[in-house]
């Protein structure tokens, strides 16, 4: 095992004379104590805890600075979604007696998010020169062990970290490669809304960025083949925001198979399987992920994957290459922020000779629909495949003081416990603002609490939060 203060001793002596150089690279091959591939939420804070720490850390990056997160991912998503759901929100706000005429400036709704995007892309870069990083903007192929190539730059060194990331996985239809349709990244560059949009999946992303775009105003049609959204969740997840996407007009279409796509310079045409055919002015592909390995040159440092591209690591991250290592999703991590920033954490520990590993966390998440999915741990099923004698209660949002007041009904909560010793496994949690509650699980179960403390813990009336005790009493004898 690599330990950063051994790394640092296999460099040649005449690397570490003088200071670092943090002005564009001139030379042509050199030796540097740490080499990253990617700027994501992992890699830039590994790399600025590194160069403080005093090593000489060089950065790759072939597009912007951030990784998907900042530019295509999280930031911008969650900035239209704010305009969209306040929108969405205010049309619905006639169920508690205020009528609203609701305008969505669409191109300055796009400004903004454009706006914030910069503003967070230029802050991960005022930190990587202050930590003076050596940033190489290029992108990065291995040409030996341990050993990259990006443009004129050819840089070895003991230490390399890989945090490349996914991309959109493009299905194979006939037609779409010919057509200009938009994915998760090059849909923040549209302008003007369009009046119908079709998108293929609804996972997460087409879930988010359809209603989003519904809430703006356009006519959205899902086409899904699977029976219903969200198919990785509990049935009544799905339910629940199947409801709340018709109420926003959106077209559902399941166990839907696209076979064709056509476009004739101004609209597009979705031919399904049993011969339907849906048309629309833009067609956003939102049908998983892909990870982007396949220009690293891998094989040239030993460095394996699996059969779908993914990096091969083991619980510490090791990749089949002695001192590479891969973090964040594109090494098969949950394809979460808050997991590739962890990730950076955990591999810090590791490198100083600790024993943390990549699921050494409970993981939490939240889907930012309108009802939101906040979910940490376990479900019920998931619990019992895993051998727990598990039990799960679940109580409506219609028992929930403040959720009736504001009218917010669609949704539940939920709590999975082990019913050996009643510590808390697992939270399903729909409704307003759940990404945001969920986190009073997480730090439950972190913590090894069981329902009973959760039950007696006092929250504040009338809060959404104060539904969780009243869950967790539900666990109680009758």
């Amino acid at each position: 095992m690599l330990s950063l203060g051994g790394f640092i001793a296999q460099r040649p002596a005449e690397a570490l004379k003088g200071e670092r150089n943090t002005t564009p690279i001139e030379m042509r091959n050199t030796t540097v104590d740490v080499a990253i591939v990617g700027s994501g939420q992992a890699a830039a804070p590994l790399a600025e805890t590194l160069a403080k720490g005093g090593k000489r850390v060089m950065l790759f990056e072939r597009g912007e600075l951030g990784g998907s997160c900042v530019n295509y991912g999280c930031t911008p998503s969650k900035a239209f979604l704010a305009s969209a759901h306040a929108a969405g929100r205010a049309r619905r706000a006639s169920a508690i007696c205020v009528q609203a005429q609701v305008v969505v400036d669409f191109h300055h709704v796009m400004q903004r998010t454009h706006d914030i995007v910069r503003s967070f892309r230029e802050s991960v870069a005022r930190g990587l020169q202050a930590a003076k990083v050596e940033v190489v903007h290029a992108e990065a192929k291995f040409v030996g062990p341990r050993t990259l190539q990006a443009g004129d730059t050819t840089v070895s060194a003991p230490l390399v970290v890989i945090d490349t990331g996914t991309s959109a996985a493009i299905p194979a239809i006939d037609g779409l490669e010919q057509t200009p349709y938009v994915d998760n990244k090059s849909i923040f560059d549209l302008r003007a809304l369009p009046q119908k949009l079709l998108v293929l999946g609804a996972g997460y992303i087409g879930l988010e960025l359809g209603q989003g775009m519904a809430r703006c105003g356009a006519h959205v049609q899902l086409i899904h083949a699977q029976p219903r959204v969200l198919e990785h969740e509990e049935p009544d997840v799905s339910d629940a925001l199947a409801r709340s996407l018709m109420q926003d007009g959106v077209g559902l279409h399941f166990n839907a198979h696209a076979v064709r796509v056509d476009h004739d310079g101004r609209r597009f045409t979705v031919t399904l399987a049993d011969g339907r055919m849906l048309d629309g002015d833009a067609l956003l592909v939102a049908t998983g992920r892909t990870p982007n390995t396949a220009r690293l040159e891998l094989a040239s440092s030993a460095i394996a994957t699996d059969a779908h591209g993914y990096i091969q690591v083991d619980d510490q991250f090791h990749t089949s290459c002695e001192g590479v290592f891969a973090v964040g999703d594109v090494a098969g991590q949950p394809a979460f922020t808050h997991v590739s920033w962890e990730d950076h954490r955990r591999l810090l520990d590791i490198l100083a000779g600790g024993k943390r590993t990549r699921n050494d966390r409970p993981l939490a998440y939240a889907v930012f629909t309108d009802p939101q999915v906040g979910r940490v741990g376990l479900t019920l099923e998931q619990a019992q495949g895993q051998g727990f004698a598990a039990k799960a209660v679940t109580l409506p949002l219609h028992d929930v003081a403040r959720a009736i007041e504001w009218n917010e009904l669609n949704g539940f909560f939920r709590l999975v416990i082990d019913t050996t010793n009643d510590r808390l496994l697992g939270a399903t949690l729909v409704g307003y603002e759940t990404g945001e509650i969920v986190h009073t699980v997480l730090a439950h179960i972190q913590n090894g609490a069981t329902w009973h403390t959760l039950d007696e813990s006092v929250h504040i009336h009338p809060t959404y939060n104060e539904g969780l005790p009243s869950a967790a009493r539900l666990f109680s004898p009758a």
